[in-house]
């Protein structure tokens, strides 16, 4: 499969002169929108709060589960 190169058309210098306005600071980075700061917001809450509701047994569960899937063995609730 191919990969999509983001422009084509830009030349060494191009790309070279870009690299060195990011490096000195001279071009500023993409600003975020608000929807990218609020899922960001959301997606570092969750994992939290999902945490503090699991049951030891439901972490055991999901614990299991991936640990057969990585080493490629059936997890005992499938044997």
């Amino acid at each position: 499969m191919a990969t999509k190169k983001s422009n084509p058309r830009r030349d060494f210098t191009q790309v070279a002169f870009d690299v060195v306005q990011r490096a000195t600071g001279e071009v500023a980075a993409p600003a975020t929108s608000k929807k990218q700061e609020s899922g960001r917001k959301g997606g570092l809450a969750g994992g939290k709060a999902r945490a503090i509701t699991l049951t030891p047994e439901r972490r055991k569960q999901i614990a299991s589960k991936a640990a057969a899937t990585r080493w490629g063995k059936k997890s005992p609730t499938e044997a």
